[in-house]
């Protein structure tokens, strides 16, 4: 095998760089199953999950207000989504039942991913509107994300492209068995 650039006709000016194909991302890019309005109606994948059994909708945990599910579109392997059932956009909008239970869920979600995972750190926060970030701006979701020590590679910075080293399902079934109970 030569060390050559290989030229294949139709993919423009020949380089040094390797391609890494991630075709299951045009799904996001595109907003496939994202909500067409603002109501629970309009497609709202968090209140259609619940619907969905546990393996199907990757749901991790389900509360009596709120739910812990994988986020489909990870930025790292474990990226749960603490939602609650109620259709809300606001976090001011959740009752103090919900508002403890969603607080609640969050702690035992970092505890569940520091066992299965020994995650280092963690992001946690919520993007509240469409300007600071929220892709599903109408149903409120806080996000955990677990992080460890020189996770941060080249890849998201200068592929755009996240390497997860574990399948939804399986990470689903992982942090379902190490999700701890009571509060």
């Amino acid at each position: 095998m030569s060390d050559e650039p290989q030229v294949q006709d139709g993919t423009g000016t020949p380089d040094a760089f390797e391609r890494l194909w991630t075709p299951h991302r045009m799904a996001y890019i595109k907003g496939e199953n994202k909500p067409t309005g603002s109501g629970p109606g309009d497609g709202c994948p968090f209140c259609d999950i619940p619907k969905l059994s546990d393996e199907d909708g990757l749901v991790v945990a389900r509360g009596e207000r709120v739910y812990a599910v994988l986020n489909l579109y990870p930025y790292n392997s474990g990226h749960l989504l603490i939602c609650p059932y109620r259709h809300v956009p606001d976090y001011t909008d959740l009752d103090t039942a919900e508002t403890a239970e969603l607080a609640a869920f969050t702690q035992r979600g970092l505890a569940a991913l520091r066992k299965a995972s020994g995650a280092h750190g963690f992001n946690v926060g919520m993007n509240l509107g469409t300007v600071a970030g929220a892709g599903i701006a109408a149903h409120l979701h806080q996000h955990v994300v677990p992080r460890w020590g020189g996770d941060t590679n080249f890849m998201p910075v200068v592929g755009q492209t996240r390497v997860l080293p574990q399948l939804l399902r399986d990470t689903r079934s992982l942090l379902a068995g190490c999700w701890p109970s009571g509060v």
